[in-house]
């Protein structure tokens, strides 16, 4: 069988090794003029003394060697040396060309171009490599070495292949760490025991792959590379407009601060895309940097860094980057400290929006059957969180075997808000809707109008204007008064159910702290996970933390009153969805009630409000006919909670005697809920 394997873009290559293994010759022809010991089999084992005195002879004429390929020099010159500032990275890196054209059809030529390399090293890195891609230079080299176990190029062998004098300066410095060929990731000098001139040259696998037009990335990366979505609208269109052309224009350092999750990944990717340019994304150490540069380098790629801990991966990239686009987003401000040797770009990146129907009618082409516009307004994301939400709601959609719906969508959606907030509030998965509240009009319409306001925010206070300015944020806030039981904490799962959004429920154990200084810290990481995901925040039992500031007249009341101030800057800055429930409306500070879109009163339920309570409590539980409720509404003052907690008491006597819900068990019920409240039982029912 034969096996058909295309040189391509190999050629080329192996054409530069054929005119390098004729200097080789040549120059093991000069070696062994003169060498008695050239015919020795054993020469390069041991030292004889005609080996000696042969060594000590005068310094011999400089071989005439033929001179390689034009494009590569023949010959050692000054020229050579420009670029190179004293091992100054920035010296030689403004030269760079960032971007990846079609260069050569000459692999290295290409390289060269790409990254500048002069002649030498050129001409340095193909005899490197040399022993890597034929077997055959193993031996010679090993021979001009005077040692055969040495079969890779040294420093000496690789000047003398060159023609330039060891002891010039300039030649001996193309070898150091941060001179082009050790700075870019191209060539490694090992055993710095040996003398200089001993010491052997690699070029690493990875490049010598990329020659060979193998563009699989480095295996040091493994695990740290992840794939660059470009789908998906940008958050701010002038902002990406203005970072492309800044891309565009030549290599660059950015750092972009997000606010929520995944903005300034988005924004950075969109730019890329307008700029025509692709990018590896990497989440991977800063031990790694050097191999994440190279692999940009040798693909002409610019790169992505997303990080909450951004100090070292940034430092190490303000070093060693300047030849490379780098586009660093962090939740984080940034820190001068950082960075050593140069500052980034630092920009703040747009808070996005909610996404515009149009992007999910992209990535959602099957979904005629209901209002998309509505149903995706209250989630703002963007980029590749956006498709990867529309591919999870058409993989639940095939699960379930039905076509798309709304519901699909929004649980799609709800998956790529996954956050942090556990730590300190309970997440509840709302399995509720408007048909589950009975409440009086007034209310009702005002939870309406919350839910309203939460998906028109970003068309109200973003492109109309109507934002008040000063830092302030474009969150919806809402406050629930009323007794206990009155359907305050029901109704915010009723909100979050008709946005289509998890509710987190904060817990004040978990928050509250008698150090000071620290309930502040856990609000403060309160506030800033709900600022980036699609949730509704509720304080329940609010009046704790969002009590009235007191007159100081001790040490206490001098730091909860700072308690209370901070969380008045705080709710003023807040992107989010926030409620807040009080059974006592007078206990919260005014400055407090100014700052809110909306108060709703809960009003104590009336007995026609009490009647349909009842109905719908047992709207799903086995009960006798004719069972009166209207008297039980009437005679039993219960507040929604206290009638369900009455319902529950009766449905476990019915389970317990394995029989249908009677009127005794729920006059059992009700009966309950008057005594753990401390009130008497009307006389008729006693």
């Amino acid at each position: 069988m034969t096996l058909d394997v295309s040189l391509e873009p190999a050629a080329p290559l192996l054409a530069r090794l054929s005119a390098l293994r004729d200097r080789v010759a040549a120059l093991v022809a000069h070696r062994s003029a003169d060498d008695p010991t050239a015919a020795d089999p054993l020469r390069g084992l041991y030292l004889s003394e005609e080996a000696v005195r042969h060594l000590l002879r005068p310094e011999p004429e400089p071989a005439e060697l033929p001179p390689l390929e034009a494009d590569f020099g023949d010959g050692f010159t000054d020229g050579d040396m420009d670029g190179f500032a004293g091992g100054d990275m920035d010296g030689f890196a403004d030269g760079f060309t960032d971007g990846f054209t079609d260069g050569p059809a000459d692999p290295l030529a290409g390289l060269a171009s790409r990254l500048r390399l002069t002649p030498l090293d050129t001409t340095l890195l193909l005899i490197a490599l040399a022993p890597d891609l034929d077997r055959s230079f193993e031996p010679l080299y090993g021979y001009l070495n005077d040692d055969v176990g040495r079969r890779r190029a040294t420093v000496g062998l690789a000047l003398d292949l060159y023609g330039a004098p060891a002891h010039l300066a300039a030649a001996r410095a193309r070898f150091h760490p941060a001179a082009p060929l050790g700075a870019l990731g191209l060539l490694t000098v090992e055993e710095p025991e040996r003398p200089f001139l001993s010491r052997s040259l690699r070029v690493p696998d990875r490049v010598l792959a990329h020659l060979l037009g193998d563009d699989t990335p480095d295996a040091a990366l493994t695990g740290h590379l992840r794939a660059v979505s470009y789908d998906g609208e940008p958050a701010d269109a002038e902002f990406v407009r203005l970072l492309a052309a800044r891309i565009a224009a030549g290599p660059l350092l950015a750092f972009l601060r997000e606010r929520r999750e995944g903005e300034g990944l988005g924004c950075a990717t969109a730019a890329l895309r307008l700029a025509e340019r692709s990018a590896l994304h990497y989440t991977g150490p800063a031990e790694r940097i050097p191999e994440l540069l190279r692999e940009a380098r040798l693909s002409g790629r610019a790169v992505l860094v997303d990080s909450d801990r951004p100090g070292p991966l940034l430092g190490e990239l303000s070093t060693t980057a300047a030849d490379v686009t780098v586009l660093f987003s962090s939740p984080r401000p940034y820190d001068p400290q950082w960075c050593e040797h140069r500052d980034p770009l630092v920009l703040e990146v747009p808070s996005r929006r909610a996404a515009a129907p149009d992007a999910w009618a992209a990535v959602l082409p099957d979904a005629p059957g209901f209002d998309l516009a509505a149903t995706v307004a209250p989630y703002h994301l963007g980029g590749d969180r956006l498709t990867r939400a529309a591919r999870a709601a058409q993989a639940l959609a095939a699960f379930d075997g039905t076509p798309l719906t709304a519901a699909h969508v929004r649980l799609g959606a709800r998956q790529q808000s996954a956050s942090g907030l556990e730590q300190h509030a309970r997440r509840i998965r709302p399995a509720v809707d408007w048909r589950d509240l009975v409440l009086p009009e007034r209310p009702l319409a005002e939870l309406r109008e919350l839910a309203l306001r939460a998906r028109h925010r970003d068309r109200v206070l973003g492109d109309w204007r109507l934002s008040a300015g000063g830092g302030r944020g474009r969150g919806v806030l809402g406050l629930f008064a009323g007794e206990s039981g009155t359907g305050k904490t029901l109704s915010a799962e009723v909100v979050a159910a008709e946005l289509g959004l998890d509710l987190y429920v904060v817990q004040l154990s978990s928050v509250v702290d008698k150090y000071v200084g620290e309930t502040e810290k856990n609000l403060e990481r309160i506030f800033t996970e709900a600022d980036r995901t699609d949730a509704v925040l509720l304080f329940d039992e609010a009046d704790a933390v969002f009590g009235k500031r007191s007159e100081v007249k001790d040490a206490h009341d001098r730091y909860a009153n700072l308690e209370s101030a901070y969380l008045l800057q705080r709710l003023e800055a807040f992107d989010g969805i926030a409620l807040l429930t009080t059974n006592l409306r007078a206990n919260i500070d005014e400055a407090f009630t100014r700052r809110l879109d909306l108060v709703v009163d809960f009003p104590f339920p009336d007995e026609e409000q009490r009647l349909a309570l009842w109905r719908h409590g047992l709207a799903h539980v086995p009960s006798e006919a004719g069972i009166e409720l209207r008297s039980l509404a009437a005679e039993f003052e219960l507040a929604g909670g206290s009638i369900r907690s009455a319902v529950v008491t009766a449905a476990y006597l019915a389970a317990a005697h394995d029989r249908p819900l009677t009127a005794a068990d729920l006059l059992e019920g009700a009966r309950r809920e008057y005594r753990k409240a401390g009130r008497l039982v009307p006389g008729t029912w006693a």
